[in-house]
């Protein structure tokens, strides 16, 4: 299981080269059998006007984290994901260290898909809850 989730997590960080993902450094660090994390570090580079972690940077993370997550439990192969809906609401601010992302799904349809994202410190405090819509369009 070990080599399996190593695969998929390198997977996950190799395709963020050159995109959003890159630019606010974000990284897949655990996966498992319904769920992904992400971890963003929280600096200036992510700040809003006042010195805390923007809430747009919030959501960028979660949609990230929630898109990959579709990407690896669904048939990659066959289908393109896309995000189609998103809501936040941040309860706490934070100023320095890292946030965690950690996607959950909470319905898994054929076309689309409900994910539950939950934005953390290293404390475990809970910063930020999102709720991502994600839809499996067939390829062409």
């Amino acid at each position: 299981m070990n080599d399996y989730k190593e695969k998929i997590l390198k997977i996950c960080n190799d395709t963020c080269k050159g995109t959003l993902m890159e630019t606010l450094d974000i990284s897949y660090v655990d996966v498992g059998e319904n769920f992904l994390v992400g971890k963003m570090p929280v600096s200036r580079k992510v700040y809003q006007p006042d010195g805390v972690l923007h809430g747009g940077a919030m959501v960028a993370l979660a949609e990230s984290v929630g898109s990959a997550a579709s990407f690896i439990f669904l048939n990659a192969q066959e289908v393109t994901i896309r995000g189609i809906e998103i809501s936040a609401n941040h309860v706490k601010s934070i100023r320095e260290g890292f946030v965690f992302a950690k996607a959950t799904i909470i319905h898994k349809g054929r076309t689309t898909q409900l994910w539950d994202i939950k934005i953390t410190d290293a404390n475990d405090n809970l910063i930020s809850v999102c709720k991502l819509t994600t839809i499996a369009l067939p390829k062409k």
